[in-house]
C-alpha cells in the first residue's frame, strides 16, 4: 500500500505559489499518494492536520519557519512525521537539520524515510524550532515585512538588521537560570533550541535540536557600534566568547523585565515578559537526509 501524505503549501510564502504544481509531481513521482491542501493562512494548517489525521500516514509542509511553527501543536497533538519543503526566506530550520533548498532534494528525502526525533522550545505556552528572543530580534521582525521579504530574499534580514541597530538601546532584565539570577543590561536576550536563525546566524556554534538542551545569549553592549564587530561571529556561533556576550544553558530559564517586552518566536510575535522557557525533549518525528 502506498504512503499517503497531506501536502499543505503556504501560497503566501516565498515560493508558494509559483512551485505548487511542481512539488505535487515532484511527489507523485517517489510513490507517494498526495491530499493537497494550500492556504494564505497560516493558522488554518492545525485544522487540515487534524481533519485528515486518520487518512494520512504523514504531513509535508512547504513554506518557511512561520509556515512550520503554525503547524507545531497539530503535529504535537497527533505525532505524525514531518516532512519539509523549504519555500520560504530563510529556512533556517531546514538549515539546521541539513535540508536542502532544491525541492526535488527535499522530496526524496521525504520519500526516503529517515526519522529524526527533534526537541521543540516553549515559551509561555508557545511553541517554537529555532528560537525565541527579546530585543533586537522583535524590532527586526516587526519591520520585515513581507514585501521586503519577496523583494531582496534572504538579504532582507540583514538590511533591516542594519537600520533596526543603529537605533538599538539598552534595557534592563533578570535571567533566572539552573538556581542562579543574572541582572543584565542588554539589548537582546536569545533562547535557542535549534542551531540556526535570522537568515542563517547561529545560535551557539555547537547547538543541536536534539540535545535536550536551550542556549541562550545575551548581548551587553552600551553602543549600538558595538555589535559590529560581532556580526561576523554571529554567522558562526562564536560571538558567545566575546567578553560582552553573555552565554548560558539548561532546561529551563526565566526571564523578568521591569515593563513588558514582546517575544519573538520562529519569526513571529507571540508573546511578552515575564517568560518562561522550556525544551521539550524529543517532541516530534522530522524526515532528514540520510548522512
Amino acid at each position: 500500500m502506498s504512503t499517503r501524505a497531506l501536502l499543505l503549501v503556504n501560497r503566501h510564502s516565498r515560493q508558494g505559489q509559483e512551485r505548487y504544481q511542481e512539488v505535487i509531481n515532484c511527489l507523485n513521482r517517489l510513490g507517494l499518494t498526495i491530499i493537497a491542501e494550500s492556504t494564505q493562512d497560516a493558522t488554518q494548517l492545525g485544522k487540515f492536520i487534524r481533519h485528515y489525521q486518520k487518512e494520512i500516514d504523514l504531513v509535508i509542509i512547504g513554506g518557511g519557519d512561520g509556515t512550520l511553527n503554525a503547524a507545531i501543536e497539530a503535529i504535537i497533538e497527533t505525532q505524525l512525521p514531518l516532512g519539509i519543503l523549504p519555500l520560504g526566506t530563510a529556512n533556517d530550520l531546514a538549515r539546521t537539520l541539513a535540508i536542502p533548498n532544491s525541492l526535488p532534494e527535499a522530496c526524496k528525502i521525504i520519500a526516503a524515510g529517515k526519522l529524526r526525533r527533534i526537541d521543540l522550545g516553549w515559551v509561555n505556552n508557545k511553541y517554537f524550532f529555532n528560537v525565541a528572543s527579546l530585543g533586537l530580534s522583535v524590532n527586526i521582525t516587526q519591520q520585515l515585512t513581507k514585501e521586503i521579504k519577496r523583494r531582496w530574499g534572504i538579504f532582507a534580514y540583514a538590511v533591516i538588521a542594519l537600520q533596526v541597530i543603529w537605533k538599538s538601546r539598552p534595557f534592563s532584565a533578570e535571567i533566572r537560570i539552573n538556581d542562579q539570577s543574572f541582572l543584565v543590561k542588554t539589548v537582546q536576550i536569545a533562547v535557542g533550541n535549534g542551531r540556526y536563525y535570522g537568515g542563517g546566524m547561529a545560535i551557539v556554534h555547537d547547538a543541536a535540536i536534539d540535545d535536550q538542551r536551550l542556549d541562550l545569549y545575551s548581548l551587553e553592549i552600551d553602543h549600538w557600534w558595538q555589535i559590529l564587530p560581532l556580526l561576523p561571529a554571529m554567522r558562526r556561533g562564536r560571538h558567545i566568547q566575546w567578553p560582552n556576550v553573555r552565554a548560558l544553558y539548561g532546561q529551563e530559564i526565566t526571564v523578568y523585565t521591569r515593563k513588558p517586552h514582546s517575544i519573538n518566536t520562529d519569526g513571529e510575535i507571540t508573546t511578552y515578559t515575564p517568560a518562561v522557557f522550556r525544551v521539550i525533549p524529543q517532541a516530534i518525528a522530522i524526515f532528514v537526509p540520510d548522512v
